[in-house]
């Protein structure tokens, strides 16, 4: 029996997210189809992370098992020929039998993408959360160190979860702005933690916005986590912006990773 971890980045415009679900296309469905093809017996993969539909992955990862013919160092190469052209694998190699892409990880780096622009960017769309009032980028920055550390997020979680521990590390929370031309600036928005809620990182960028816009001010953050309640955050902000950026199987203080 072998175990092997997968390395995968995917364009999630066109995935009804990441886990498999009848009639519609997810990230989870079609690389399980490619391997069961490729290993000749049924394959279920266990991703690190859920994304929602339209979420991208420069990182994700996912572990597989099965007795198969195929070499692991094969895998790669055979599956990406098969594999559509938004999704592709990146690394395989095999690992502990006790290890889980799920249950072995640490933490994970989320990166958000805004574009702010003068007028609305539609080619940006799935890629971007367009954005055409200027921010107060030292205020949103400002707000971010609120936000380190150990909390209970649940003022930062969506509806529809049946988690029942709301309470997360983030370790570091970062905002960069790269000019792109006289009209547009990309705003990245960097969060690495322990695990993140349902809309977690979305929510947190929708607040961080709202800081600014003005609406927020920086220090009411504290109150609002300390709130624990959900319509006290901002709002969530669009799924296309968001990249699952790196899965972490080992001591994040390190910034060692996959």
């Amino acid at each position: 029996m072998k175990n092997v971890l997968l390395k995968i980045q995917y364009d999630g415009t066109l995935f009804s997210g990441w886990q498999k679900q009848p009639e519609l296309r997810t990230v989870q469905g079609e690389i399980e189809k490619v391997l069961t093809k490729l290993c000749c017996q049924t394959i279920e993969i266990n991703g690190a992370s859920r994304t929602d539909a339209g979420v991208h992955a420069y990182g994700q990862a996912a572990t597989f098992k099965g007795d198969y013919a195929i070499p692991v160092e094969n895998i790669k190469k055979a599956a990406n020929n098969l594999l559509p052209e938004d999704i592709y694998i990146l690394s395989a190699e095999e690992v502990d039998d006790d290890f889980h892409a799920r249950f072995s990880s640490k933490g994970k780096t989320y990166e958000y993408k805004i574009l702010y622009t003068k007028e609305k960017d539609i080619f940006s769309r799935n890629y971007y959360y367009n954005i055409c009032k200027e921010l107060d980028i030292e205020a949103m920055k400002k707000a971010c160190g609120y936000f380190i550390g150990s909390h209970d997020f649940r003022a930062f979680m969506s509806s529809g979860s049946n988690v029942t521990d709301t309470v997360r590390e983030i370790y570091d929370l970062n905002i960069s702005v790269k000019k792109k031309s006289a009209k547009k600036k990309e705003i990245l928005i960097e969060v690495t933690g322990n695990g993140f809620l349902y809309n977690m990182v979305r929510i947190i960028t929708g607040t961080l916005v709202e800081v600014g816009l003005k609406k927020i001010k920086p220090e009411e953050i504290l109150n609002i986590i300390e709130s624990k309640n959900r319509y006290m955050a901002g709002h969530i902000a669009p799924a296309g912006g968001l990249y699952l950026k790196e899965i972490y199987f080992s001591d994040l203080q390190k910034g060692e990773n996959i």
